[in-house]
């Protein structure tokens, strides 16, 4: 039985403001307090993708390996995107797009890259707000989250997959090679749950089974690692 997504986190050096700063962007439900000075919402356009926000983050020196991909209804709407996160503490940056690439590129308050795409594209319509989180990943990886969530492959050509799940919303998309040098921890993490907290072993072994590495067991949760080394939480579901 596949695992649930219960919230997508991000590793911050202060979770409080960085939440902020997302649901002012985003909109969608109230900032709420976890324990461990947890923070997490669940954005207006997106119901099936929490975001959690914790903390212990060093401060950033490269590029992440995963950012979102943020869609626009019209080219005003883009703009004032831009324009909306800009006054909230966003900043330009340069990842290497050319001028003539429509799709803006801009970094938080912490320097997580994530792109305003602009109105059209195909590929995110419908998905929400937030379009994708755009990883840099092997196909292997791509196939090893299709099977860990239950969602389908909507895209798989030559080393390029994605999956999302069969209730839509966000596509998480992978590129293939070559991929990115890991010269610090990725922030961006899934936190999956089993579907009943009795089958956690069970869910455990599974993910293992197709491909994941157990990094360490804690209260309340295991960290594992996909098979391209991203690491993510087994959480048992009883917090």
């Amino acid at each position: 039985m596949p695992v649930r997504l219960d919230a997508l986190s991000l590793r911050t050096q202060d979770p409080a403001r960085l939440a902020r700063f997302w649901h002012d962007l985003l909109g969608g439900d109230a900032v709420r307090e976890r324990a461990e000075a947890e923070y997490e919402f669940t954005p207006a356009t997106n119901p099936g993708l929490p975001l959690r926000f914790l903390p212990g983050a060093a401060p950033k020196t490269s590029q992440n390996r995963q950012h979102f991909d943020l869609t626009s209804e019209s080219p005003a709407d883009q703009e004032a995107t831009v324009a909306r996160a800009l006054a909230l503490g966003a900043r330009h940056t340069d990842v290497g797009q050319r001028p003539e690439e429509g799709h803006r590129v801009l970094a938080d308050p912490e320097g997580n890259e994530f792109c305003v795409i602009e109105p059209g594209n195909r590929f995110l319509a419908g998905c929400g707000r937030i379009g994708a989180l755009a990883c840099d990943g092997s196909h292997a990886v791509g196939v090893f989250w299709s099977a860990a969530l239950g969602w389908p492959l909507v895209w798989d050509e030559g080393e390029e997959t994605a999956v999302q799940s069969p209730d839509g919303g966000t596509k998480f998309t992978w590129g293939g090679p070559p991929l990115m040098p890991r010269t610090e921890a990725d922030r961006f993490a899934p936190d999956l749950v089993p579907e009943a907290p009795a089958a956690y072993e069970a869910e455990a072994a599974r993910l293992t089974s197709l491909g994941a590495r157990v990094f360490t067991r804690e209260a309340g949760h295991a960290v594992l690692a996909d098979p391209d080394g991203n690491a993510f939480r087994l959480l048992t579901g009883r917090a």
